[in-house]
C-alpha cells in the first residue's frame, strides 16, 4: 500500500476511535477522554490530509 493511502486510511480510524472516545467521555462525564477523543479526532484529520497531500504529488 502506498503512503499517501497508508495515511490517509490511518487519518480515517483515528477520526473514528477519537469520535466514539469523545461520545463516551460526555455521556458518562469523562472529561480526559472527552479531550482524549478531541485531540485523537484533530490528529487523524491531519493524518488524512497528509495523505491526501502525498497523493496529489505522487509520493
Amino acid at each position: 500500500m502506498k503512503t499517501s493511502t497508508q495515511d490517509q486510511v490511518e487519518g480515517k480510524l483515528h477520526k473514528v476511535k477519537g469520535g466514539i472516545k469523545e461520545i463516551i467521555g460526555e455521556l458518562t462525564k469523562d472529561h480526559e477522554l472527552e479531550a482524549e477523543g478531541s485531540i485523537e479526532k484533530i490528529e487523524g484529520e491531519a493524518q488524512d490530509k497528509v495523505g491526501q497531500i502525498k497523493k496529489a504529488f505522487g509520493k
